[in-house]
């Protein structure tokens, strides 16, 4: 594998560029270590996939806002390193696959000739941060959130802070209180409100999915707006010290709240106020409010032929902006794929007669903004062209599904086969709920809830189910999940587990009750608060039935051949145990890291990327006397009972006095050179500890 120039202007991005394909370079030639090189692509959004020897790259797109020139250079991306297939996620990314990981620094390279990023959508790092897909043209908002999400992700992008976490942190920014962004499940999630004319947020805490749900609790019922990033920051330093780093399972934020307490918690992100960075963030809200660009183009003269679909199209996807005259358009995209040639025809519609916009929306749809009244009909004749103009936006129809068996190693069973046969079902039987009443049908593959199964009304989770000496597919149902609003929400309750191919029945006997006894007006939420679990469980439990089942039954949705079950080892986020020499060799790099950033005059950035080397420098001598190492409190507790206390390592003063000098010194200039000098003597000191124990062996 040859070098090759990013000719990128950013001198930063660059330098990150170059130094994936150098990694990539080393770790085919066998000189880096195998899960160290993994954590490291991840970082730059490059995941194994279920096929050997290929990735899938995940594109973050803050908010899922897009502009024409980015979906454009998206697309050639997609068409030159990937297959054109462009998949839209539940965190509004693109992800594309069977990518060639020694290709993946030339892709990255171009995205970010449009200003498209790489970094950070995988991994233990701050993943992208989304947003009501309405923000900003929200008839109910209070104010428009995007500059917020958008700040947020400037400002911990490549923060050295929460590069290497002990597992993925998500944020959430909701324009109103129907909490669209789904704040109750966010690590951190922010609803926008209105104080006595001041702007701020509502915050909530410590929300996840996966197989044990928790619901975020309420941080703030209000905090001014120019204080959310500082708050974010030291809730990141607080969970990167204390967050379980061992046990992969336990190592979201979710689970270090459960332990000590919401305020516990907030009692340790109190004593981070001195260290943080003292850089303002940049709002950019004037940006953001400025009018789109709309051009005085002729609208185009169209002929609707069936003038019945196209208003039935009006009335379910098309959405009345608070700009007065401009509306928005819901496509409504199947399980999220579409590909390039729709995505151009999409670019050269919003580029040439809307506001250049687009976002992708959690529910792995497309909205499109900005469109003039007057060309309402001009949209719908171009994008019932390309397929586009299904309706049925964000209603039952609009199932979302993660990928499943198709991609994802840890898929159990075809979540993305299931959903697509579903969707015919509700096509072809049930049209009423094409364009009526929304109930939310989620499909995850597995139990970590990608696809947002237990939050839904209806919700599928890919399992397998034991008959005899065989397994096949099954899908655990559950029921009564949704979003309640202003950060309220609940999980769904499991309520059986049928083989995969009698999905369509057990939504069948679902919807038909459903129909037969609810009241007019009554959410599927509340009918089943109504009758209850035990209701819903003697209404599906003939189809748990395995004594019967066929030869088709052994086979999955959307394949061909016998059911086995297959799980790999999953990637999103996994932590890494680290080699000794590994890690001395990292807290060397991050204090070229600390030394670049104090050049740049990043003092807070250098102050931690001196910690981090301290703190590695420590962790390799305890994995060298095989002292398990959960979280860097207890690293920094260890090392000095093993190390420190028994006089083995000689400092002035204790180990944890030492590392935690960031807690206690604001981010200067002089305490940022100070701390890397001490960062420096230690890493001396240790190596030179290790050199001779080594030699003694």
């Amino acid at each position: 594998m040859q070098s090759f120039r990013t000719e990128l202007e950013n001198p930063v991005v660059e330098k990150d560029i170059i130094d994936l394909e150098k990694k990539i370079r080393l770790f085919r030639e066998g000189k880096a270590d195998e899960e160290k090189f993994r954590s490291l692509r991840l970082a730059r959004g490059i995941y194994g996939q279920r096929q050997p020897g290929v990735q899938m790259v995940r594109i973050k797109l803050p908010f899922g806002k897009v502009t024409s020139e980015q979906l454009k250079r998206i697309s050639d991306v997609s068409d030159e390193y990937s297959t054109g297939r462009l998949h839209i996620t539940t965190r509004q990314d693109i992800q594309i696959h069977h990518v060639s990981l020694d290709r993946t620094p030339e892709l990255w390279s171009q995205l970010e000739k449009d200003d498209i990023t790489l970094r950070e959508a995988c991994g233990n790092t701050v993943r992208n941060v989304t947003a009501s897909e309405t923000a900003g043209i929200d008839e109910n908002e209070p104010f428009d959130v995007s500059p917020y999400a958008h700040a947020t992700f400037q400002f911990f992008l490549r923060n050295p802070i929460c590069q290497e976490m002990g597992r993925k942190f998500k944020i959430s920014f909701s324009s109103s209180e129907e909490d669209t962004a789904l704040s109750y499940i966010h690590d951190l999630g922010f609803i926008a409100k209105l104080k006595e004319g001041k702007r701020g947020f509502k915050v909530m805490l410590g929300g996840g999915l996966g197989s044990q749900p928790r619901h975020a609790d309420e941080l703030y019922d209000f905090i001014e707006a120019e204080k959310i990033i500082p708050l974010i920051e030291g809730v990141l330093r607080v969970f990167d010290r204390h967050g379980e780093r061992a046990k992969r399972m336990k190592a979201r934020m979710k689970y270090l709240i459960k332990d000590i307490g919401k305020d516990a918690f907030m009692d340790l992100v109190a004593e981070q106020q001195t260290a943080l960075s003292k850089k303002e963030p940049d709002f950019e809200i004037e940006r953001f409010q400025a009018a789109p660009p709309l051009q005085e183009v002729e609208v185009p003269a169209v002929q609707i032929e069936d003038e019945k679909e196209y208003e039935i199209w009006k009335n379910t996807n098309v959405i009345p902006q608070k700009q007065e005259g401009l509306y928005a358009i819901g496509i409504r995209v199947k399980l999220g794929d579409f590909y390039t040639p729709e995505a151009r025809k999409l670019a050269d519609l919003i580029k040439k007669y809307a506001g250049n916009e687009l976002r992708f929306t959690l529910r792995q749809d497309i909205l499109l903004r900005h469109v003039r009244e007057d060309l309402l009909p001009f949209f719908y004749s171009e994008l019932k062209k390309i397929g586009f103009a299904e309706t049925g936006y964000n209603k039952t129809v609009d199932i979302t599904a993660c990928p499943g068996t198709d991609t994802c190693n840890l898929g159990i069973a075809s979540s993305m086969g299931a959903a697509d046969v579903l969707e015919d079902v509700l096509k072809a039987e049930y049209p009423q709920f094409v364009n009526g009443r929304d109930i939310t049908i989620k499909i995850s593959g597995c139990m970590n809830a990608c696809g947002q199964h237990n939050m839904a009304e209806i919700g599928f989770q890919g399992m397998s189910i034991k008959v005899g000496k065989t397994v096949a597919p099954a899908l655990q149902v559950l029921l009564g999940g949704g979003t309640l609003g202003n950060g309220e929400g609940r999980f769904a309750d499991k309520v059986v587990k049928v083989p995969s191919k009698r999905g369509p029945e057990a939504l069948r006997f679902l919807l038909n009750d459903f129909e037969a006894n609810a009241a007019s007006e009554e959410k599927f939420i509340h009918y089943y608060d109504r009758q209850g679990k035990t209701y819903f469980y003697d209404l599906l439990k003939d189809l748990t039935d395995i004594t019967n089942l066929s030869e088709s039954d052994f086979i999955d949705w959307g394949h061909e051949k016998p059911y086995i079950k297959a799980v790999g080892v999953g990637e999103c986020a996994g932590v890494v145990i680290d080699l000794i020499a590994t890690l001395l060799f990292e807290s060397e790099e991050k204090i070229d890291n600390a030394k670049d950033a104090l050049e740049q005059g990043a003092w807070a950035d250098s102050i931690y990327h001196s910690y981090t080397s301290i703190v590695n420098s420590a962790k390799a001598l305890l994995l060298a006397d095989d002292v398990k190492t959960n979280t860097q409190a207890g690293i920094i507790a260890q090392f000095d009972e093993l190390f420190v206390d028994t006089h083995k390592i000689e400092l002035s003063t204790s180990f944890k006095d030492f590392a935690y000098q960031l807690n206690e010194n604001e981010p200067t200039e002089a305490f940022a050179k100070k701390y890397l000098e001490d960062a420096q003597l230690f890493l001396k000191r240790v190596d030179a500890f290790r050199t001779k124990e080594v030699q003694h062996v």
